[in-house]
């Protein structure tokens, strides 16, 4: 579903490698977890596929079409909720959904069933019509969750989802990554929550200062990981022996 290929990205004039080299494959079916500690270039790398960046070097596709080369096509494919969603304020919660809703061309009965199941799973119903100004960052966050989820794309691309989000929020939505991956779709998202992505994710891959550091099952990760049981120690000990490594080769 969504493959990259040798994919970097630079700033400064090439004096701070946010990406370096990285390749991952994530096939339709799954839910796939992006790990790393701060900086070390999970946003970049989500800003690249989603086309908000432009990579110096590499590949990006999803579902075969060529990011770089076939955007539209690509944007179509993907849906997209940031760690801080910039929405519009002085829209009301339903003008931007029927935003979105135009945007991706969603018939009007399509759109309506589908954000009657939204709108209930997270509880929106009763601020739908006031000014996306006046919503807490929860409903903020819900409400670029929906937008995200009403195309009905081949790939959900998320980056710290669960930030803001209620308890009750997070399980529903826990429950609709996984319904869409079981109808062949498929989820990749960018998370600090460690035992969040133990407990939802197929795969996992984590990085450290843009490279690639591991990519696996969690039983994949333990084996790595010198039978590590939990995925905040396997996360420790391969990002550290990655820093290690690298401090060595100086």
């Amino acid at each position: 579903m969504l493959s990259i290929r040798n994919l970097s990205k630079s700033y400064r004039k090439g004096e701070v490698k946010a990406v370096d080299d990285l390749t991952l494959e994530v096939p339709a079916g799954q839910i796939f977890g992006f790990l790393g500690p701060n900086g070390a270039g999970k946003t970049t790398t989500i800003k690249m596929v989603v086309g908000l960046l432009r990579p110096d070097s590499g590949s990006i596709t999803v579902d075969g079409v060529d990011v770089l080369k076939q955007p539209l096509e690509a944007k179509r494919l993907i849906g997209f909720v940031p760690d801080y969603p910039e929405l519009y304020p002085k829209l009301t919660g339903l003008e931007y959904l029927n935003f979105i809703g135009d945007v991706y061309g969603i018939p009007t009965d399509l759109r309506r069933r589908r954000l009657g199941e939204l709108l209930e799973m997270f509880g929106l119903q009763d601020v739908l019509r006031d000014l996306i100004q006046t919503y807490s960052h929860g409903m903020k966050q819900k409400l670029a969750v929906i937008g995200a989820v009403l195309p009905d794309p081949a790939l959900l691309i998320l980056d710290e989802p669960m930030t803001g989000l209620d308890p009750k929020s997070s399980i529903l939505f826990k429950d609709l990554m996984r319904r869409r991956c079981d109808e062949g779709k498929a989820v990749f998202f960018s998370t600090h929550v460690l035992d969040v992505a133990e407990r939802v994710c197929d795969r996992v891959a984590i990085i450290n200062r843009g490279r690639l550091v591991a990519d696996g099952t969690m039983e994949e990760l333990r084996a790595k990981a010198r039978g590590q049981t939990t995925l905040e120690r396997i996360f420790l000990e391969l990002t550290e022996a990655a820093e290690g490594e690298e401090a060595e080769g100086r």
